[in-house]
């Protein structure tokens, strides 16, 4: 069977293990069936997540006009420090800046290659986890707007990591550490006006588990502009990522808005 579409990040469903789906406009396809099967993905062009024309992706699924204009790629998305929005204050588009900014947002511990520090939405939980390729994760408070959650992630990254290494998260490399003992210690660490937010009581930990036949020892990344043309046999699903059984790995969300063609 061929599977033809743009590729946006695969639509996840929390169990165990966890179900992975890519989604185009008129198929979708459980990856999970694929497992230790072989199946080809090869690059047929671009299309903008944004606008929709066929032109060269820049970031994020977006065409460089497309990035450097929409509401939904401003600087506070990365650094939600940034967010002005309970000012009153517009970045790119105020509407949609208090849709997102204005909502409850959680700040968490997760374990993926390390422990880092994070923010998401609260809607996105576990869905923030999942794409990360977390073994397990911790709720540390939940503030009202994007902006408290963010001084809260710059106040923790000098005690934990704010990014994860790929590498590690993938190889399976996950050191031993108890998040509820974590959460514990760091209340005088979080400012003083998101302190108020924080329950110790509140230990919401979550464990996911992923769709893993074999990790591997060595990593290759897979670039669809060097290489548009891939065949082999998928041996897991972590994160945003496939593994396949020969090292290679597939970030797919680092190709949102390549169009591809999927032969099973």
């Amino acid at each position: 069977m061929t599977y033809e579409g743009v590729l946006t990040k695969m639509q996840t469903e929390f169990s165990n293990p966890i179900q992975y789906y890519l989604v185009f406009e008129n198929s979708f396809l459980n990856l999970n069936q694929l497992l230790d099967k072989s199946f080809e993905i090869s690059f047929q062009g671009y299309q903008c997540l944004n606008c929709g024309k066929k032109k060269k992706i820049f970031r994020q699924g977006f065409c460089y006009d497309c990035f450097m204009s929409s509401a939904s790629a401003g600087d506070w998305i990365m650094k939600p420090e940034l967010s002005t929005a309970h000012l009153d204050i517009e970045d790119r588009d105020l509407d949609y800046e208090k849709r997102v900014q204005l909502q409850p947002h959680i700040v968490y511990l997760a374990l993926s290659s390390e422990v880092k520090v994070g923010v998401t939405r609260k809607t996105q939980v576990p869905t923030r986890w999942i794409d990360q390729g977390a073994v397990k994760a911790i709720p540390i408070v939940e503030v009202p707007n994007r902006y408290l959650a963010g001084i809260t992630e710059v106040a923790l990254k000098s005690h934990y990591a704010d990014k994860t290494n790929w590498q590690k998260m993938l190889k399976n490399d996950v050191p031993q550490v108890d998040l509820l003992n974590e959460k514990a210690s760091l209340k005088y660490l979080i400012p003083k006006e998101v302190q108020g937010y924080y329950d110790l009581n509140a230990n919401d930990l979550y464990e996911l588990h992923f769709p893993v036949l074999e990790y591997p020892k060595k990593v290759i990344s897979l670039n669809l502009d060097k290489s548009p043309n891939f065949s082999g046999k998928l041996t897991g699903i972590k994160g945003q990522y496939l593994l396949f059984e020969d090292g290679t790995v597939f970030n797919v969300r680092t190709f949102e808005g390549y169009v591809v063609k999927i032969s099973v």
